[in-house]
């Protein structure tokens, strides 16, 4: 009995130690299916030590790591995502939202600009209608005019129409009234003449109101868009030196809001100077037939003169 307890523990050792090293590769064969839950950290080996099984496993992640990297710098440099979305990092650089990104005093120079030129454009549409028709009533009554032989021939054609010529003629019936008695011709002449100065004179202002307007906008306005970009730039420089980098998109949109400034200063001054232009031709033309109708009116009072006189001195002949 003893020596066949002795038989069979002998066996149970020799059983152990032959299969004590096979029990951990079955033990290890579950947790090498199993996913690993993170990639472990690549490590350099030594010279002597052999790679481990996790160091292959972790050099695709390492690689794909340039391509995420250049793809997300992609984004910004497109400005657009894949699906065709505006990255959210990236502001659309368009007039209105210079405008409402740029300094309070940027937009006040703009929205004074933005006024100014409105009331070049108003000046315009007002004046042009304004100076078409005193033409048409001041050519109309010249052309009715051309065959009175007298000034109450003149004032009959006319009738109730307002116009520089109904001005000057009325000047003259009264300066002849007035001046009935007198026998020198060239005083009341005289007088009459002054009278007409005035009135052209009072006609040349009247058609050159807002002529100053648009020569203050024509040679202020590109000043005033130039002091908002400087503003503006002063601006940009300070915040480069705050953000400590020179980037492009960082700067540019500082840059764009004050240039804009000035963009808006020509788009005033450029039509306003065209504009001013062209009423001082267009007036310069009125003004010479207010010339030609005072010296219609001028014609009309001498005939009358001479005529009273003619009829005296027949008067007197009679006698």
């Amino acid at each position: 009995m003893k020596l066949s307890k002795i038989r069979s523990i002998a066996v149970a050792l020799v059983a152990a130690v032959l299969l004590g090293p096979i029990a951990p590769v079955f033990a290890q064969q579950p947790t090498a299916q199993q996913p690993p839950a993170a990639a472990p950290a690549m490590s350099t080996p030594s010279a002597g030590q052999p790679a481990t099984a996790s160091e292959p496993a972790a050099a695709p992640e390492t690689a794909a790591a340039p391509e995420t990297t250049g793809a997300t710098q992609a984004l910004p440099a497109s400005g657009t995502a894949p699906n065709g979305s505006v990255t959210p990092g990236l502001a659309e650089l368009s007039p209105w939202s210079m405008f409402l990104q740029a300094d309070i005093v940027v937009k006040a120079v703009m929205v004074g600009l933005a006024l100014a030129s409105m009331i070049t454009w108003t000046i315009l549409i007002a004046k042009k209608i304004e100076l078409g028709r005193a033409r048409l009533r001041l050519r109309s009554a010249l052309r009715q005019i051309a065959e009175a032989r007298s000034m109450s021939e003149a004032q009959l054609a006319l009738g109730d129409k307002t116009s520089p010529l109904s001005m000057l003629l009325a000047a003259a019936l009264r300066e002849a009234r007035v001046s009935a008695g007198l026998a020198s011709d060239e005083g009341i002449k005289e007088r009459a003449a002054s009278s007409f100065s005035e009135i052209v004179r009072a006609e040349s202002r009247h058609m050159r109101h807002g002529m100053g307007f648009l020569a203050t906008i024509g040679a202020t306005a590109p000043f005033i868009g130039l002091f908002g970009t400087v503003w503006g730039i002063m601006n940009s420089f300070i915040g480069i030196s705050k953000s400590q980098t020179t980037n492009l998109a960082v700067v540019a949109p500082g840059i764009a809001e004050a240039l804009l400034a000035t963009a808006i200063g020509l788009v005033a001054a450029i039509p306003a100077v065209i504009i001013y232009n062209h009423f001082s031709r267009e007036i310069k033309v009125y003004l010479e037939m207010v010339a030609r109708a005072s010296g219609a009116a001028g014609r009309l009072l001498s005939r009358d003169l001479d005529r009273s006189h003619g009829s005296g001195r027949h008067a007197r002949a009679a006698e």
